[in-house]
């Protein structure tokens, strides 16, 4: 059993959990993961964003994309838990300046998302986070969105990020934009102002991102088509609710357990209702490539999203090595922290490049899992854009600094199932983020 210890700061009031992680001899189960995070952003600000009332089944536990709901309340939007689902009633179109300022906690993708959204409205909107969030890149949205006439105050392209909506003094104007950097949450924004904006806005990506927002505005009952490598949507476009939705297990929770999976031979691994939408599903290729065999035994279609189950097992040559660069890198960048934490078991080593987006994550996420990959007695090259981890390696328990970010809380906790003796992650806490469940399931999973 993995086991938590609190400990209390006196100089900031803050609970630090420090998790101890003991060795696993299996992995086998079967469960339903919460609803993926990026899809529940997107569904929580376009349900609050439209007109009537949606109701949200299976929404992430994580606390981002509550940030992201909170938010949407703030600003107008009626949000009620019933024991199980939530419902949102949104505003119409019209969001409502709030009373103070909008506190995205963790969220990097609230924050950048919902700036899009609130652009071309009425009056002013504050923006704020916690620490970590306040030192991500905020520049990469204020650009094109200034480009379609917003004005947006950073504190030097960080946040607190103030952005004065542009319905005060003229309104937003529709452009072509290239985006520069392969993100999500960059061609998000500039599609969510372009419902606010005057004629079609187009973006052009260099390499194609997770398409949950396309899907998402569709279900709401937006036009939007993709033609010549460009997405178009065309401004002064009304959003109808949803009567029900159910949102898709999370493909990057289930990340930390697939590479369980793969760390035991007679692992057997069953995932119910997972998103396995195909600009998310390059994990389960990856999956394959290091030697696991994925099943997937039912999938369907639900407001455009691919949902099936699958079951995972390790074959039997064993986990095997695998490159990541390019493309590939880009959408797996939540997931890259998982795969290098494993690598050192497998036969031929890991190597990550293309994967700078890492040091402005919620940590600098390269420096992170090199650092802990030593501290259990990893060799480990570290690159500006990546690293290189031989395989064949033996990982010794150890104490692990997750820098406060849950990604790199959950990947360790995975490696150190197959560590020699106990491990201690400090800062364990910050698995709530995205996945509170992730320790219970963990114990549940884990054959000891």
């Amino acid at each position: 059993m993995a086991t938590a210890t609190e400990t209390t700061s006196s100089h900031s009031h803050t609970t630090s959990v420090t998790q101890i992680v003991r060795p696993a001899r299996s992995f086998r189960g079967s469960l339903m993961l919460p609803g993926d995070k990026s899809i529940s952003h997107r569904y929580a600000m376009l349900a609050g964003y439209a007109e009537g009332t949606t109701k949200l089944e299976n929404f992430s536990s994580g606390q981002d994309p509550h940030s992201s709901l909170g938010c949407m309340k703030a600003m107008g939007a009626k949000v009620e838990f019933d024991g199980k689902d939530i419902h949102v009633t949104g505003v119409g179109g019209k969001l409502q300046q709030p009373a103070g300022d909008l506190d995205c906690g963790n969220s990097g993708s609230t924050m950048r998302m919902l700036a899009g959204l609130v652009a071309g409205q009425q009056g002013e909107f504050r923006f704020i986070g916690d620490e970590s969030l306040t030192v991500r890149p905020m520049e990469r949205i204020r650009k094109p969105l200034e480009l379609m006439g917003a004005k947006i105050d950073l504190t030097e392209g960080h946040a607190p990020m103030t952005i004065h909506g542009a319905s005060s003094y003229g309104g937003l104007k529709a452009i072509d934009f290239e985006s520069p950097i392969a993100s999500a949450q960059v061609k998000t924004a500039v599609l969510f102002a372009g419902l606010e904006a005057a004629g079609t806005t187009s973006i052009a990506e260099s390499v194609r991102t997770r398409d949950h927002s396309e899907h998402a505005l569709r279900a709401f009952g937006v036009k939007l088509e993709r033609k010549d490598n460009r997405l178009h949507i065309e401004g002064g476009q009304k959003l109808k609710a949803i009567h029900s939705v159910t949102i898709p297990g999370d493909m990057s929770s289930a990340a930390f357990f697939l590479c369980a999976a793969l760390l035991f031979e007679d692992s057997n691994l069953v995932l119910d209702s997972l998103g396995v939408n195909p600009t998310r599903a390059a994990m389960l290729d990856v999956v394959t490539a290091m030697g696991g065999v994925v099943k997937v035994l039912d999938v369907q279609e639900q407001h455009g999203e691919m949902v099936g189950t699958i079951q995972v097992n390790r074959g039997h040559e064993g986990l095997k090595g695998v490159d990541i660069s390019g493309e590939l890198a880009a959408q797996l960048i939540d997931e890259l922290p998982v795969i290098a934490a494993i690598a050192p078991f497998s036969r031929d080593g890991v190597k990550i490049r293309d994967a700078r987006e890492l040091r402005v994550k919620e940590s600098d996420r390269i420096a992170l899992v090199v650092k802990n990959l030593r501290a259990m007695g990893a060799e480990v090259t570290e690159h500006e854009d990546g690293m290189d981890i031989p395989g064949g390696q033996t990982l010794r328990g150890g104490v692990v600094d997750s820098g406060l970010d849950h990604r790199i809380t959950m990947a360790f906790s995975i490696a150190a199932l197959r560590a020699q003796g106990e491990t201690e992650i400090h800062g364990a806490e910050a698995a709530s983020v995205s996945f509170p469940e992730f320790y219970t399931w963990l114990d549940e999973l884990a054959v000891r």
